[in-house]
């Protein structure tokens, strides 16, 4: 969420923000309830003043025995407190009217990312790797000889309906140890803390990562009230929420492997083949709580895991910088990569690492105390995919295909499948 006094302060910088987003100017409307809560505000506050005067004087009045200006304190405290009364609640209504167009409004991208309408207006800052040439026509993962029983999408319409899976034998077993590879990656190599959290989050855990109140369509509730999280973001990041931590403790990074569950709203159409797009999936996320200063270093650092596990599996990708009219609600500058898939013959976002500064931080109230004292500020959050495993899987099936329907496994999997090299044609580890 946004900074009223930041608007405040600078209306013409804050409207070109926007405009970057594609959005009119919002500074006129904001700070015209802005200013409409405050004289609110301001009115209760005389209004109080002058009640505590007059009751003050009441007790005078009545002790020297003006009966008629002893009424008419009395009358004047009432009239103040039902006056109060009044303007708090306007305040309220305008603070909570304030509250919903800034919560409304996405984050303010940083000045050196690229304008743009869609991914069409994206930039290349990286490429690894080449992208696989093949002696045959390269299939789709779910037209592979090796997939053909391991990965059932008949079974899992019967029991759920379409976007969902069913895994099962080497390829459920190669999907398995991507994860745990992705694990200990991130945890041995790269000092990030491992977290087992919970699924289902309260909604004000979904508010505080922006998934709330715009993108509720997006997600799932329960009846209880609960939400299945889209990503463990959500967990991790709040972790932090309500809270304030010591400045030597930062940054805090965190990782976890986890479903995630999403609706796909609007997305009708789209990628309906395959493991592409699914309701429920597995992802192994990232999270970095970081001093204000030091978090646009953490999204490179953070994007460099996430390309270091395509690397260590030999998957050709590339990066780019999203440009203001792709980037999510909440970042400042995102960086996607994108694996190559033969079956397709084009790259396919796999991981998004964003920064999304204080945005997140103001909406849980997350702070960290200064080591040199002062009052507590603002942490920034950073978050990024460490990566989709099913997506993840697919790129290794599609990049390892064989003439005769096998996959070759990369070699950083092998100890994660007792030695075992090759999905055969029949699915099984060989």
């Amino acid at each position: 969420m946004h900074d009223i006094r930041a608007i405040r302060e600078n209306p013409d910088a804050f409207d070109a923000a926007m405009a970057r987003r594609g959005l009119p100017p919002q500074s006129p409307a904001i700070l015209a309830l802005d200013e409409e809560r405050r004289a609110c505000i301001a009115a209760a506050e005389a209004a109080q003043a002058e009640r505590n005067a007059a009751s003050k004087d009441v007790g005078k009045a009545k002790a020297s025995g003006d009966e008629a200006e002893f009424e008419r304190l009395r009358g004047l405290v009432s009239e103040k407190k039902d006056e109060i009364s009044r303007l708090e609640d306007e305040a309220k209504a305008k603070d909570a009217a304030l509250r919903a167009v800034l919560e409304g409004l996405p984050n303010l991208p940083y000045d050196d990312i690229p304008d743009g309408a869609d991914e069409a207006d994206n930039v290349e800052i990286r490429r690894w790797g080449t992208p696989k040439e093949f002696p045959f026509q390269p299939r789709e993962h779910y037209d592979l000889a090796a997939t053909r029983d391991g990965m059932d999408f008949e079974t899992a319409a019967k029991l759920s309906g379409s976007r969902f899976v069913v895994l099962s034998g080497g390829v459920a077993r190669v999907h398995r140890a991507l994860a745990q590879f992705m694990l200990d990656t991130h945890t041995l190599e790269n000092g990030l803390t491992e977290v087992n959290g919970p699924v289902l989050v309260r909604e004000e855990m979904m508010y505080g990562t922006g998934q709330l109140p715009k993108f509720g369509e997006d997600s799932y509730q329960t009846r209880e009230g609960w939400w299945l999280i889209p990503t463990s973001e959500v967990t991790l990041t709040n972790i932090v929420s309500g809270e304030i931590v010591e400045e030597a403790t930062l940054p805090h990074r965190y990782t976890a492997h986890s479903l995630c569950f999403r609706s796909e709203a609007g997305s009708a159409g789209r990628d309906t083949a395959g493991m592409l797009r699914q309701h429920q999936f597995e992802k192994v996320e990232m999270v970095s709580v970081t001093k204000p200063e030091d978090s646009r270093a953490e999204l490179d650092r953070m994007t460099g895991c996430a390309q270091g596990i395509l690397e260590k599996l030999g998957l050709a990708y590339r990066t780019v910088v999203l440009c203001t009219g792709d980037m999510g609600f909440g970042a400042r500058r995102t960086h996607d990569i994108e694996v190559w898939l033969p079956g397709q013959n084009t790259y396919r976002e796999i991981s998004s690492c964003s920064v999304c500064g204080d945005f997140q931080a103001r909406r849980m109230n997350a702070r960290f105390r200064p080591a040199g004292g002062g009052k507590p500020e603002f942490v920034h959050t950073l978050n990024g995919s460490g990566l989709a495993v099913g997506r993840c899987l697919i790129a290794v099936l599609e990049n390892g295909q064989q003439d005769d329907g096998s996959v070759l496994l990369p070699e950083a999997l092998h100890p994660y499948l007792g030695g075992k090299t090759t999905l055969s044609a029949e699915g099984h580890l060989v």
